[in-house]
């Protein structure tokens, strides 16, 4: 039970027994004292004057007597004004403290039997994945483990988006000019090697367009009519069209991405559990457009494109279908949340996406509200800021997007540096250094990247990110692997204590504060779920390890003569790591043994 429950609920049997009046706990208002106030938790007084009948002090201080006189785990109280301050006995911490350590997962709350999808990633294939890609892939994993904390059942999905024109440009340019190049014969991962080609296509693209506006054609023309962009829109209609050619191409490239992109979501310890192909799920989408023609909802063109007109919601024509009779991206959306609400039975879809992608959730939403579907509302677009770097915004045509498996390279290369250049592993076996650096570094990029708020534009600095103080992974890592160290020597003493049998002893100030930080724990959980926020479990793991790190400087612990209190120490010490592996491990980020 909560200190804040705990008290609404002795203040309700209060209530009773002073006013006679029958109030639940739920209904009362308590929350963490402000620091400029003596006191512990804190009872709003003022709407309870209407059964006492007296002024706000007198109604305080005649609760805070009978609290005081009744309930053993209160030793004073204050008021002021019309907030009662509560402060709890040594009594009540012990108890909290034993509650808290007898539990390995402290602050998982309970299952709400509800069914979310998490989707994310959802790349395409006709490129590798880069640093954009690392911040919606860490968002959507842990926003899915922050979920999962706090009791939903998770669906972690992405769609990959394997077919379209920009796929087609790729294999254009690879029958262009790729010379028959294999990710075996290049030596490339596979994702790479399609990225060239795309790059490839461009550079023919943009030539063709300047000869043709050489030959008097506008701009505009010129990128209509170049052979390029014409063979791709004709490899499109023709892998439509089910052309067994321009199929077999498809599959072996796609396949080469996709295998790279396994690489990438391993070394990042990413996974899902349901892949949806856009290949196999645009059709749903037309089926679907067929429906709103039938309703009215949609309308065609003369030319055979079919549009919704949103201009009466405030927006505007929205293409479903091109007049070629090809599909477009939204079409294909539609046809995936039906199949997944369907097949799930879902309450909630979140779809984890760049805020440039505002306007096509909106109209997405829209779209479906208009077919019919009541669900519609259950989707949530989980809209997060752009990446930039200490340079500015990253741009594909200047060269300055940062490739995820460089970055993760570079990650390493970082850890490794300024592991040793901190003297922190010496001594430490060349393989368990370099697991450590692969940990460090990881954990130094997730992060850095998971601390900011979704919502905001973040600044990504790499070495800023290692930094071994401030709030960083590297310094939280570092935290839990000092607590297992001191641990280490008490066994080596052969001091023994358990969490599961804690001796009652007086507890410091700084120790309270310690237990006050882990009793929120399981708050912060459901704050950071309702936000969508894994920032908030980021942040907080950050106040535990700077709480104890004051604590130990202050508190040597190992030194300590009484037994019993360093038996509780121990004990302490060691929940205040498992509650750090806990938040850690809702951003996926690993806590070593020794560092």
């Amino acid at each position: 039970m909560t200190p804040e429950i705990f008290i609404a609920s002795k203040a309700s049997e209060a209530i009773k027994a002073l006013y006679n009046a029958e109030l639940d706990a739920k209904d009362l208002q308590v929350s963490v004292t402000r620091k400029e106030f003596e006191g512990d938790y804190t009872l709003v007084v003022f709407p309870l004057l209407r059964l006492s009948h007296a002024a706000p002090e007198a109604t305080g201080n005649a609760i805070g007597d009978w609290l005081k006189t009744n309930v053993p785990e209160i030793s004073s109280f204050n008021c002021v004004k019309g907030f009662l301050n509560i402060c709890f006995s040594n009594l009540f911490w012990n108890e909290l403290f034993s509650e808290i350590a007898g539990k390995e997962n402290f602050g998982q709350l309970p299952s709400t039997g509800r069914n979310v999808m998490v989707e994310f990633s959802s790349p395409n294939t006709n490129k590798p994945l880069h640093l954009g890609h690392i911040r919606n892939n860490l968002l959507g994993d842990s926003v899915s483990r922050l979920l999962m904390a706090s009791g939903n059942n998770v669906i972690k999905a992405t769609l990959v988006n394997d077919r379209g024109v920009h796929i087609c440009k790729s294999m254009y340019a690879w029958l262009k000019v790729g010379g028959g190049a294999t990710p075996e014969s290049t030596g490339k991962k596979g994702d790479h090697l399609v990225g060239d080609m795309y790059v490839a296509f461009n550079d023919i693209f943009t030539k063709e367009v300047t000869a043709l506006m050489e030959k008097g054609m506008s701009k505009e023309e010129a990128e209509k009519e170049a052979p390029s962009i014409k063979a791709a829109h004709e490899m499109l209609q023709k892998w439509e069209a089910g052309d067994k050619e321009v199929r077999d191409l498809w599959a072996k490239m796609n396949k080469w991405v996709l295998d790279g992109f396994d690489e990438t979501y391993k070394a990042l310890g990413i996974s899902f559990d349901r892949t949806y192909f856009e290949s196999q799920t645009y059709l749903l989408g037309k089926s679907l457009v067929q429906k709103g023609l039938d309703m009215g909802v949609f309308v065609k063109d003369p030319d055979g494109s079919v549009w919704c007109d949103l201009t009466a919601d405030g927006l505007d024509r929205k293409l479903l279908i091109r007049s070629d009779g090809t599909s477009v991206y939204i079409t294909q959306d539609l046809g995936t949340a039906e199949k997944r609400f369907q097949e799930y039975n879902l309450d909630s879809h979140i779809y984890v996406v760049g805020d440039e992608q505002n306007y096509h959730f909106q109209v997405l939403k829209l779209i479906l509200k208009k077919l019919g579907f009541a669900w519609a509302d259950n989707i949530y677009h989980l809209s997060y800021g752009m990446v930039e770097l200490p340079e500015g915004k990253m741009k594909s045509r200047e060269g300055t997007v940062v490739d995820a498996d460089d970055l993760i390279q570079k990650m390493y290369e970082e850890a490794k540096a300024t592991s040793e250049e901190s003297g922190k592993l010496e001594g430490v076996p060349e393989e368990e250094k370099e697991r450590l650096y692969k940990m460090i570094g990881l954990g130094a990029l997730k992060y850095f990247i998971i601390k900011v708020d979704p919502k905001k534009t973040m600044l990504f600095n790499p070495k800023e990110s290692i930094d071994f103080n401030g709030n960083t992974g590297p310094f939280i890592q570092y935290t839990h692997a000092r607590i297992k160290s001191i641990l280490r020597k008490a066994e080596d003493r052969n001091i023994s204590y358990s969490r599961s049998c804690i001796p009652t002893v007086e507890l410091s100030a700084k120790e309270i504060r310690l237990l006050k930080l882990l009793n929120s724990f399981p708050s912060k959980v459901a704050e950071g779920a309702a936000a969508y926020s894994p920032a908030v479990i980021a942040n907080y793991a950050y106040d535990v390890a700077k709480e104890f790190n004051q604590y130990y400087h202050d508190t040597p612990i190992l030194k300590e003569t009484d037994q019993d209190v360093l038996m509780a120490r121990l004990a302490l010490i060691d929940t205040l790591a498992s509650v750090l592996r806990n938040a850690m491990g809702i951003l996926g980020i690993e806590l070593p043994e020794r560092m």
